[in-house]
């Protein structure tokens, strides 16, 4: 390849490398996630011609595939999805500060939800993309995408309300001295 070539990549790799391995290493484990991010590169230096000049959200594609590739093929460990199990099974953590109790009631909410509505919150609050870009990545029409978006910020809110509900019915202990 040219030296154009070489400095093209170089750019695209740091310029969206921190969020492609952020992506993947919501997805699986970090050893997984960093192979991922590797063969994503990998398949982007040597499709190079076919990366477009907003090359996240294609590389956040390809990053899926390979994922998807690396669970047919037996690893199967995502780090998100075994700490949100964790949350929704109620195990409960020693004296939590407001910010974390938030924390874990949102990601009990999201637990709670739908795979497609959390790969949509996903796509869109922490990975930062827009509708056309996000519904790149979920492999559907940005309509579509803005439509499921909708939809679970929607069911978002009402677990939430739920949860909020229902800490709210929660007897509270009172310890006495004795």
């Amino acid at each position: 390849m040219a030296e154009a070539d070489a400095d093209r990549f170089t750019r695209i790799y740091r310029a969206t490398h921190p969020r492609v391995l952020a992506y993947a290493m919501r997805r699986t484990s970090p050893d997984a996630a960093r192979e991922a991010v590797s063969d994503t590169f990998l398949i982007a230096w040597r499709r190079l011609p076919d990366v477009p000049e907003a090359p996240l959200p294609w590389l956040l594609v390809v990053a899926r595939n390979v994922l998807a590739d690396q669970r047919r093929g037996g690893r199967r460990y995502d780090a998100l999805v075994t700490e949100i199990s964790w949350l929704a099974a109620g195990a409960a953590g020693p004296d939590l500060s407001d910010g974390v109790v938030e924390r874990t009631t949102v990601l009990q909410a999201v637990a709670a939800l739908a795979e497609p509505d959390r790969e949509a919150l996903v796509l869109s609050v922490w990975d930062g993309l827009g509708n056309k870009d996000a519904a790149t990545v979920a492999g559907c029409s940005a309509a579509t995408f803005a439509v499921r978006l909708h939809r679970a910020r929607r069911r978002l809110r009402a677990e939430l309300a739920r949860l909020d509900g229902a800490e709210a019915a929660a007897p509270t202990v009172r310890m006495e001295a004795g």
